[in-house]
C-alpha cells in the first residue's frame, strides 16, 4: 500500500527543493488529472484431482465428479480474473460503450470468450485487438509464432507485434508511444492508433469513467456502367499560331502575419506525451521590396501537465524527475509551460522564394530551469500565398542552445555551485496555405517539431512535435 504523504514538498537526494507549483483548476484535454492503476496479484489455484478408478462404488464416483466441477471452476474463475502481468485489475478496467451500445457492466468478466474492456496501464488507454476489429467488420489473423496479429477488410490493412512500438497501415509504418501488450491472453493496443485507422472515433469521457468507439462502415459507391465513348469525325488541323510570351508573375506580398493553435505531444523528465489545446504559435514575416533580403519572427508556447507517478491515501498526484545535478526529485503535479522564440535573417537563393539564414534561439519555461540561447542556421521556403494552394516549410539547427543554472537553496548539499546546461535543438516546418483570390485572409495548417538533444548538464532529451491550423493575413 502506498504510504500517506504528511508534506507536500520536492525534495532530490542531494537535498535541493524544488518550487511547488498549485495544478488547481488546471486540466488537459480530457480535464482529469492522470490516475494510476493499482493491482493485486493473485496466488496459483489448487490442482485438479486426479481421475477415479472406475471400480470404485457409484457414491464415490459421483462425489468425485462433483469436486471436479469445482475445481474446474475455480480455475476459470482464477483465469478470469487474474491477467497475465497485471493482477486483477477493477480499477484498471473500464466498460467500452460501442455504438451506443454498453458491452458489458463488469468489464473484467469475459464474454462469449472475449475481453471486451478497456485498460488502463501507465496513462494509456487499451482495447483488445481481434474483439473491437471483429465488431467493425475486419478479419483478423495471427503468425505462427503468436506474436505478430493483422486485421484486414476492404481498403484497410493494419499490422502490430507484441512488445514492438510500431503499427503497419497499408504498408506504411508509423510509431507507436506504447506497445501492444498481452493481456489474459488478448492482445490488446492503443486505443487511438489502431482505432482510428479503421475510422473510429474514440473518445475518453471521465465523468461516467467510460470510453466511447462509434464506427460507421463506409458505404461503397456503386460502380457505373462503362459508357462507350462515340467516334468523332477527323477534322482538319489548325494551322500553328506563335504561343506568346508568358509574362513574369510578379510577387503576391511583402509580408504576413499568422496564428495557429497547436496540438504538440511534450517529451521531457516531467512529461511522457502530455498535451493540453492551450497551446499555439505565431509568426512574422518582412520580404524588402526589391531586395533578397527577408525576416522572420516566431513564437510557440507549448502547455502540457506534467506526469503522474505517485500518489498519496488524499489522492494527491506527484512527478517524479530527474533533476539538473543528477539526482530525483518530486513535485506535485502541475500545469508546464515552455515557450520559444525564433529569429532569423534570411537571404533568397532559388525561386520560389527559397532562402537560407542565420536564426537566434530563446527559449524559457515556468520551472525554474535555466533559459537557453544559440545561435543556427537553416533553409526555409516561404510560401507563394498565391490563389490556391502553396506549401512551405522550414529546417534551422542550433548546435549549442544553453544557459547557467545556480542553486540557490541553503539546504541544498550544491547550495551556490551553478551549472551549465546545453542542447542541440532542430527546429521543423511543413504545411501548407489556402489562400482565395481576392482576399487578404488565408488558411494554413502543417506540422512543427522542436528536437531537444542532451548535451551537457540535462537530465533527458525532448520533444515538442504536433500539428496546428490558423489564420493569416498577407499584405
Amino acid at each position: 500500500m502506498w504510504r500517506r504523504l504528511l508534506t507536500f514538498f520536492s525534495l532530490s537526494h542531494n537535498g535541493m527543493p524544488l518550487s511547488k507549483v498549485p495544478v488547481a483548476g488546471h486540466y488537459c484535454t480530457d480535464r482529469t488529472p492522470c490516475t494510476p492503476v493499482y493491482y493485486e496479484s493473485y496466488g496459483n489455484m489448487p490442482p485438479l484431482p486426479n481421475s477415479m478408478k472406475a471400480a470404485r462404488l457409484h457414491r464415490l464416483a459421483f462425489v468425485a465428479l462433483c469436486a471436479l466441477l469445482l475445481c474446474a471452476l475455480g480455475t476459470v474463475a482464477h483465469a478470469a480474473t487474474d491477467p497475465a502481468g497485471f493482477g486483477a485489475p477493477p480499477s484498471g478496467a473500464y466498460p467500452i460503450l460501442y455504438n451506443d451500445h454498453t458491452v458489458y457492466a463488469r468489464p473484467d468478466i469475459l464474454k462469449r470468450n472475449r475481453v471486451l474492456a478497456a485498460i488502463v496501464k501507465d496513462g494509456h488507454i487499451y482495447v483488445p485487438l481481434r474483439s473491437m476489429f471483429e465488431q467493425m467488420g475486419a478479419t483478423v489473423s495471427v503468425s505462427s509464432n503468436g506474436k505478430t496479429f493483422t486485421a484486414v477488410k476492404p481498403g484497410v490493412s493494419i499490422s502490430v507485434t507484441l512488445g514492438v512500438h510500431q503499427v503497419t497501415i497499408n504498408g506504411e509504418t508509423r510509431p507507436l508511444d506504447v506497445p501492444p501488450v498481452l493481456y489474459n491472453g488478448v492482445l490488446l493496443v492503443p486505443v487511438r492508433v489502431l482505432s482510428e485507422a479503421m475510422g473510429a472515433y474514440v473518445k475518453w469521457v471521465p465523468g461516467r469513467q467510460i470510453v466511447v468507439v462509434r464506427y460507421i462502415p463506409p458505404t461503397p459507391m456503386p460502380s457505373a456502367e462503362p459508357t462507350v465513348e462515340p467516334t468523332e469525325e477527323p477534322t482538319a488541323a489548325p494551322t500553328p499560331t506563335a504561343s506568346p510570351t508568358p509574362m513574369p508573375t510578379p510577387e503576391t506580398y511583402n509580408g504576413f502575419v499568422e496564428a495557429a493553435a497547436w496540438m504538440p505531444q511534450n517529451h521531457n523528465e516531467f512529461a511522457a506525451g502530455g498535451y493540453c489545446p492551450s497551446s499555439y504559435l505565431a509568426a512574422g514575416v518582412y520580404k524588402f521590396k526589391h531586395s533578397p533580403i527577408a525576416v522572420k519572427v516566431h513564437y510557440g508556447q507549448a502547455f502540457y501537465l506534467t506526469s503522474s507517478q505517485i500518489a498519496d491515501a488524499y489522492g494527491n498526484h506527484y512527478t517524479q524527475f530527474a533533476t539538473i545535478d543528477g539526482g530525483t526529485a518530486i513535485t506535485p503535479v502541475f500545469l508546464a509551460q515552455q515557450r520559444t522564440l525564433d529569429v532569423r535573417l534570411e537571404y533568397q537563393v532559388a525561386k520560389p522564394l527559397v532562402y537560407v539564414g542565420l536564426g537566434y534561439l530563446s527559449t524559457g519555461n515556468n520551472y525554474g530551469y535555466p533559459r537557453l540561447t544559440g545561435v543556427g542556421v537553416g533553409v526555409e521556403k516561404l510560401p507563394n500565398l498565391t490563389p490556391g494552394l502553396s506549401f512551405y516549410g522550414s529546417a534551422f539547427y542550433y548546435p549549442n542552445a544553453s544557459g547557467n543554472y545556480t542553486v540557490t537553496s541553503t539546504t541544498s548539499s550544491n547550495f551556490g555551485r551553478s551549472y551549465h546546461q546545453q542542447y542541440q535543438v532542430t527546429k521543423l516546418d511543413v504545411g501548407l496555405a489556402l489562400v482565395l483570390r481576392h482576399f487578404p485572409v488565408y488558411l494554413y495548417g502543417g506540422f512543427s517539431a522542436d528536437q531537444y538533444a542532451a548535451k551537457q548538464n540535462a537530465p533527458i532529451g525532448q520533444t515538442h512535435n504536433g500539428p496546428y491550423i490558423g489564420l493569416g493575413i498577407k499584405f
